[in-house]
């Protein structure tokens, strides 16, 4: 029997796909080299074990499954009912047993890749809402789950460091982060470099920014809230002794 393909053939979405599943392969590798005792262990997020991250990533793909599901049926099926009720699978989930963690996650992995293998080609520009409110095409679920298991498997906290994520995914998350923080205003005054690259975000109409500088994946790395390692900071918010600023909350 030949084996089923994706139904979609937008050369641009097919190479969002391939991302999204070179991610989730990433994560897997990572949470595969771990032991069932080292999942105890503290993530890079705050108040997170390794349980928390693994049970928010097969989470997460149960809760984007919904939305290619309804993009797919034209029946509203939210992400989550609640923040509250995602907060507390997640919560729940951190309690399973080494083997079911594990099993959620490859699971719900599975079932999202096939449901967007099957989506049809039409049903990729129908309109979902996500667990933030906004309306956005069935497409933008690859990227939703790309960021995820990118940024979540460096959470890890298992050797994984963004410079491990292609170049186009950074590319990407750092467009992804500044327009966020443009939309909300809360990049008045801030520009961020990219050095070796011809990237540049933030404001630019301000006479005197505070400027963040460094290689690409470092820089996303301050985006992100995760460090500030191989990045500088020049300007009014960097003085007086040239300290990196916090970067502004982005999700």
């Amino acid at each position: 029997m030949a084996a089923r393909t994706d139904q979609t053939t937008d050369p641009r979405l097919q190479e969002d796909l391939l991302q999204a599943r070179r991610g989730t392969a990433f994560f897997a590798r990572k949470l595969n080299e771990l032991t069932d005792a080292d999942l105890d262990g503290p993530s890079l997020l705050p108040g997170w074990t390794r349980r928390h991250i693994t049970a928010h990533i097969g989470y997460n793909a149960r809760a984007i499954a919904r939305l290619v599901e309804w993009a797919a049926t034209g029946i509203e099926t939210p992400m989550y009912s609640s923040p509250e009720a995602r907060n507390q699978e997640i919560n729940f989930g951190a309690t399973l047993s080494p083997i079911a963690l594990r099993n959620l996650f490859d699971h719900s992995a599975v079932h999202l890749s096939v449901e967007w293998r099957d989506l049809p080609e039409e049903a990729w520009h129908h309109e979902v809402r996500t667990a933030q409110g906004r309306t956005v095409p069935a497409s933008e679920t690859v990227w939703m789950r790309t960021r995820e298991v990118w940024i979540h498997a460096i959470d890890l906290n298992n050797g994984a460091t963004f410079t491990d994520i292609p170049t186009p995914v950074l590319e990407r998350l750092l467009a992804d982060i500044t327009g966020t923080w443009h939309t909300r205003g809360t990049d008045t005054g801030l520009r961020i470099n990219a050095t070796g690259t011809d990237l540049t975000f933030g404001d630019t109409n301000t006479a005197d920014p505070t400027t963040i500088t460094g290689p690409l994946p470092a820089v996303v790395q301050w985006a992100t809230g995760r460090g500030t390692t191989g990045v500088t900071a020049t300007g009014p918010g960097a003085a007086p002794n040239r300290i990196v600023p916090a970067a502004p909350k982005w999700i």
